[in-house]
């Protein structure tokens, strides 16, 4: 007879020893998780547990930890802490990840915690904050090992053993002339398996270009998904080598926009979901009232027409029916255009073509749910004008939808106003407002 045994998780023991009240489990517990994990459960978990959970990690496990945190817990976590307790945490990550942290905090925190640090730490540090930490320069590592070109393999094999360890994923070392100029790769797997007395000219990879130091985080990001890199260098205008990206870094960036996608089409910012009330409160009422000023808005145009309301009581039955789907088909190709921008799909060549083609589906899906519901209306009220009227709304806000949510995110992007926030509003807005003018005013024309 088999039988079988649910053992639990670390997460799982951890979650019951919190909830027991168990607290001299916990710390062996998180003793024995990965950072990660860690990061993860308190991420999870309501603010009174959050502050029980760092309080129980090593020094040297909280300085990973802090690491893993999403940016606004981490900043949480350090604001209130002295500049020497920061800078013993920072101390022991990569510059990179240090870079990403000092960058979201308070100005004067970053300056006490800089000035903690030795001089040769410092200067690696400033290197990497002088650039935004939304580009490559931003999320680069300084932390990297270069060869040049006239060395021999067994030279540099010889070279690597010196080192106690090298710089996480190095899936290639970075060929340098005598300048510090970027001249190519040669792929560890080559080095290992080549002929020691072969030059590393003779072997080294010229045809990956660098990454500019100012390249926006998300076209690496796009970049590393193209080609399947583990890393790529960062040089300047002159090709002067400054550091590496690896994958991990490109994977926050990937997840950070994935996160601010999401958030931001349902007119959030980024926003912790065990966030208190009085956090979460004052951020969502800001896009509420925004979206209260678009409903008024929206609210007089059907007030212009009172007057046939009020002859045609079926207008009011059949009114939301045409805003509905406007609003549906709107959303829909707004989030296909911001899918794709996201994506770096859209440019200029394109951007009119796409246009049209949500056009062209907003007419087909219009013609056909125009004539489903002309039959709805026409045999509900027994009215056949009136199906006719609605159908030919229908029509009109459907064409609309699409080219609205086709086209305003690209007209936002070129205000600079984020198109995931705003455009949802937006959006929404036109399709009512067109819809209702659409449907009462032809009801006007033929009922008048």
């Amino acid at each position: 007879m088999n039988s079988s045994r649910h053992f639990p998780s670390k997460v799982e023991r951890l979650d019951l020893a919190l909830r027991s009240g168990a607290l001299g489990d916990v710390a062996g517990i998180l003793a024995d998780m990965s950072p990660g994990d860690v990061a993860y459960f308190i991420a999870s978990s309501p603010p009174d547990y959050r502050d029980v959970l760092l309080g129980f990690l090593e020094p040297e496990q909280e300085a990973l930890v802090v690491n893993e945190l999403p940016d606004e817990l981490r900043n949480a976590a350090l604001a209130d802490r002295a500049p020497e307790a920061v800078a013993e945490i920072v101390e022991q990550l990569d510059d990179d990840d240090v870079a990403d942290i000092l960058h979201e905090l308070p100005d004067d925190l970053t300056g006490r915690v800089l000035a903690s640090l030795d001089e040769q730490y410092r200067q690696r540090l400033q290197t990497v904050l002088s650039f935004s930490d939304d580009s490559a320069g931003g999320l680069m590592s300084t932390d990297i090992i270069t060869i040049r070109a006239d060395l021999t393999l067994d030279v540099v094999l010889r070279y690597l053993r010196r080192h106690s360890e090298i710089p996480s994923n190095t899936d290639n070392l970075i060929v340098v002339n005598r300048h510090g100029r970027f001249v190519g790769l040669l792929p560890i797997g080559i080095l290992l398996v080549s002929d020691p007395a072969i030059s590393v000219r003779e072997m080294m990879i010229t045809d990956q270009a660098a990454i500019d130091v100012d390249t926006p985080a998300t076209e690496v990001a796009r970049r590393f998904e193209r080609n399947d890199w583990i890393s790529a260098p960062v040089v300047d205008g002159n090709g002067q080598l400054l550091g590496r990206i690896t994958i991990d870094d490109v994977v926050d960036v990937i997840m950070e926009e994935a996160d601010h996608s999401l958030t931001s089409l349902a007119g959030l910012a980024e926003e912790d979901t065990f966030a208190s009330v009085w956090q979460s409160a004052p951020r969502r009422a800001v896009w509420l009232g925004v979206n209260l000023a678009t409903a008024l808005l929206a609210s007089s145009v059907i007030n212009l027409f009172q007057a046939t309301i009020e002859k045609v009581v079926a207008l009011a039955v059949l009114m939301p029916i045409v805003a509905s789907m406007g609003g549906i088909a709107g959303t829909q190709s707004l989030t296909i255009l911001i899918r794709a921008m996201a994506m770096g799909q859209i440019n200029d060549r394109n951007q009119f073509w796409v246009v049209g083609r949500e056009s062209l589906v907003g007419a087909l899906n219009g013609m056909l749910w125009a004539l489903v519901i002309a039959a709805t209306a026409a045999i509900w009220f027994e009215d056949l004008t009136l199906g006719f009227i609605i159908a030919c709304a229908m029509l009109i806000n459907l064409i609309t939808a699409g080219c609205a949510g086709a086209g305003l995110p690209l007209a936002l992007k070129k205000l600079h106003v984020d198109p995931a926030l705003a455009g949802g509003v937006m959006v929404t807005t036109v399709t009512d407002v067109v819809g209702f003018l659409a449907f009462l005013g032809l009801a006007t024309l033929f009922y008048a």
